[in-house]
């Protein structure tokens, strides 16, 4: 039996979210989410003949299939996993649990990944700063000057609060390390098939849909938050924050991404978005807050401590929650 009651599962997240602060991502056994890659891409491989011979509507179907099949099965897997641990002995499938539900939050990845371009910047090496860059962006970063660097990990960041904290510590105070792990399926195949290209625009249609519908509510939790984190520090301004969600995030291309990215710009008193170039093509994105000054390199410190706040909060609430109700 695995159903846990609503008092353990607010302790696996508060666990879940401290062994991530200490740990971050495990380097050994291979990711959770590296599998579910492995699996994506193994699935698209055996979908591959049908996708060349089919027209846009067909296609579109067998992108169903590629999602449901990927959910379905990692969602599966995991559940296997903590019934097989709970089986053995309780405290087991508490300890699993735990920690699969902390491989699906990545605070201190986040951190470390913002860091690796933060400290090239700060000692001048731009050339490492723009390769660190490119591995979290999909623009190219061959050009980026400190400013565009900068604004790429900022971005990151804040677009991840979303994605690599809130939203899977939502699902898994609802059903524990299997939903929080069929969420991080969810935004895997979004990140891997989710595009608006050729290739992906019909095929990974469904799994584009499919992650911004579970993003839907804890994207608009993720703003508050992130403006509630702003009255923590004197040179930010909640107030902005919350103006800028509503003033910019709709202009954003995702209905979700926009609002973490508004209330970081609106927070910090900066601008996000502006120029980008893929594949050498330039595309204009939405420009989100309103610069009271430059943007600079110790905006990522600033982004950083905004992403730690909101880890906060939500350590706090939970925990708070469970000395009400137990």
């Amino acid at each position: 039996m695995i159903f846990y009651s609503i008092k353990e599962l607010l302790l696996l997240a508060a666990a879940a979210i401290a062994i991530d602060w200490i740990v971050g991502d495990p380097k050994w056994p291979t990711h959770p989410v590296i599998w579910i890659g492995r699996l994506v891409r193994l699935l698209e491989s055996k979908l591959a003949p049908e996708l060349k011979k089919n027209r846009p509507a067909a296609v579109k179907g067998l992108g169903i299939v590629l999602t449901l099949a990927t959910l379905l099965l990692s969602t599966t897997v995991m559940w296997a996993i903590i019934w097989a641990a709970n089986a053995i002995h309780v405290w087991l499938g508490y300890a699993l649990s735990a920690w699969f539900i902390s491989t699906t939050i990545a605070v201190k990845g986040l951190k470390e990944a913002a860091m690796l371009v933060y400290n090239p910047l700060l000692s001048g090496n731009l050339d490492e700063a723009r390769k660190y860059a490119g591995y979290i962006v999909g623009r190219d970063t061959d050009q980026l000057d400190a400013r565009e660097a900068s604004r790429a990990a900022i971005e990151t960041v804040a677009e991840n609060i979303v994605d690599a904290l809130v939203s899977p510590l939502l699902f898994a105070l609802i059903g524990g390390a299997p939903l929080a792990m069929l969420y991080r399926a969810a935004n895997t195949l979004d990140s891997m098939v989710g595009y608006r290209n050729d290739k992906y625009i019909n095929f990974g249609w469904c799994s584009a849909r499919t992650d911004d519908v579970l993003n839907y509510i804890p994207a608009r939790l993720s703003g508050a938050m992130i403006a509630i984190s702003a009255l923590f520090s004197p040179s930010m301004k909640a107030g902005r924050a919350f103006h800028s969600i509503y003033a910019f995030a709709s202009s954003h291309p995702s209905p979700n991404s926009g609002i973490p990215e508004a209330a970081v710009a609106g927070a910090l008193g900066i601008e996000l978005g502006g120029r980008n170039v893929y594949f050498g093509v330039p595309s204009e994105r939405a420009r989100m807050g309103w610069p009271t000054r430059e943007l600079q390199p110790e905006d990522i410190i600033l982004t950083v401590r905004i992403l730690y706040c909101v880890s906060f909060i939500l350590f706090a609430g939970v925990i708070a929650v469970w000395f009400v109700i137990r």
